[in-house]
């Protein structure tokens, strides 16, 4: 069969452009420090790789001497306020041992001891707490799971302490009232219980919602409403309110509501960031600066494929020409890879620079509503893309502090910072409930549970505990 010559076999290209496609996402989805020692690791292993004696500016190509802005790029933009001016720095100073790195940094990026949830419920309970009474509130709460609830019995507890069950029972009442609300509750069931009889202090709470979670909460888990109003004698359209308003009000695994939505092992901790993967400074000191944002890209404008070895390669051994000859194609693949992720990334970060400004120079409240699937429409890139450009990056703002990436995309922000901003302005503590109404009026619907969620995320107490800090300042 005769082929035309027009029509050429691509098979040959697939590998390459399959392996190029394939690295360059894994280099995406690195941050700076990360790709450092990627980029360290090669070149120690590969001949083929070496770093130029004179940096070029990895937009333009052309030769820079300095660091930061390149004089050719920064000269060719034409100063609107709403355009950020980026550049892509190696910044290699942020990766290098012998650099005394935190003294230039704000206290709040060092590392700081991470308080878990034990500690956090014991602080609140210590101060109502006697000294032996707080060793016993210590011992149970080191026994908490990662939902929050209490794995070994409470006669057990008692035993092991030589003291009365009623007093583990009463250190116990303590620990539940916390916040998290039902903390250290001996299961789902009784972690609801105790948060719907702290809920009704504050609010009407439906008749038969005890009844309901004490004898069919199995039930109520299988969405069988008239199963269940057989079992507690309510019409099934009753049962499916009550229902509502339990999802909405009560949490049956309450380490959960403290750690957010996903569940978090024992061993894990939050990260700690210390060196950011974009820098944004201002250009002028004015209240509406243009922005200057730095792309951090180790080795950027400074990697290239060493010119001796491709030149020896021609005359290599027969032994190592297939060595050499991969080693070649390692090293371009990198560099091409390289270029690509830059490209992409300072895309992305153009595109939030602009669309997230207001955030960037006044604060949380003006974080704009952002999705990574609306970002990738923009850009004409895949969501799973933007995803891995997203991922465990971080950015340094105006004010010295830095913030994951991933935090331009927070749809929770603009409520917590409306929810620090009712309970800082309240004269008498406000009860979650109320501050769900409050919320509302400012235009932010959420049920109860999440104002619990997001108020322990913001370290602030419940009412009740707000309520005595408030008397004991006031005695």
């Amino acid at each position: 069969m005769i082929q035309s010559p027009h029509l050429r076999p691509v098979t040959a290209l697939r590998p390459l452009t399959t392996a190029h496609l394939a690295q360059t996402m894994t280099l995406l989805e690195m941050n700076a420090a990360e790709l450092d020692q990627k980029i360290e690791a090669d070149l120690a292993s590969n001949p083929a790789l070496e770093i130029k004696d004179t940096r070029c500016c990895p937009q333009c190509r052309r030769p820079s001497l300095e660091s930061g802005l390149c004089p050719r790029c920064n000269a060719s933009h034409n100063l609107s306020k709403d355009e950020p001016i980026i550049f892509v720095s190696p910044r290699q100073d942020f990766y290098r041992p012998g650099v005394p790195i935190q003294e230039d940094l704000p206290e709040d990026n060092l590392p700081q001891i991470t308080e878990d949830l034990p500690t956090y419920v014991l602080r609140q309970i210590a101060p109502e707490l006697p000294p032996n009474d707080r060793r016993l509130a210590a011992y149970i709460l080191s026994n908490l799971d990662e939902d929050g609830l209490l794995e070994v019995p409470l006669v057990e507890v008692s035993r092991y302490h030589h003291v009365p069950l009623s007093r583990v029972e009463a250190v116990l009442g303590l620990i539940q009232r916390a916040d998290p609300v039902g903390v250290g509750s001996p299961s789902p069931q009784e972690a609801m219980l105790a948060q719907l009889e702290v809920l009704a202090e504050t609010q009407p709470v439906p008749p038969l919602a005890e009844q309901a979670i004490r004898v069919g909460l199995d039930l109520l888990s299988r969405h069988q409403y008239v199963e269940l109003g057989r079992l507690i004698g309510a019409p099934s359209r009753q049962v499916e309110q009550l229902a509502h308003f339990i999802s909405d009000n009560l949490n049956p695994f309450p380490g959960r509501a403290y750690w957010g939505d996903i569940r978090q092992g024992k061993g894990d901790s939050p990260p700690v960031y210390t060196f950011p993967d974009v820098v944004i400074t201002p250009l002028t000191e004015s209240l509406e600066p243009i922005l200057v944002v730095e792309v951090v890209s180790p080795y950027a404008g400074m990697l290239r494929i060493n010119p001796l070895f491709r030149q020896a390669l021609n005359q290599a051994p027969s032994d190592r020409a297939d060595q050499w000859r991969s080693d070649l194609e390692q090293a371009e693949l990198l560099v091409k890879c390289l270029q690509q992720r830059t490209h992409t990334f300072v895309r992305l970060i153009t595109r939030i620079a602009i669309l997230q400004r207001e955030y960037i120079l006044h604060g949380d409240e003006y974080l704009q509503p952002l999705t990574r699937a609306c970002l990738a429409d923009e850009l004409h890139l895949h969501e799973s893309t933007i995803s891995r450009a997203v991922a465990s990056k971080t950015v340094q703002l105006l004010n010295g502090h830095i913030v994951p990436l991933a935090k331009f995309f927070d749809r929770s922000l603009n409520v917590r910072t409306a929810l620090k901003q009712i309970i800082a302005q309240e004269t008498n503590p406000l009860s979650d409930s109320q501050i769900v109404g409050l919320l509302k009026c400012l235009g932010y619907s959420v049920a109860r549970r999440t104002v619990a969620k997001y108020r322990a995320m913001e370290g602030i107490l419940p009412s009740h505990f707000r309520q005595n800090h408030q008397m004991h300042e006031n005695s």
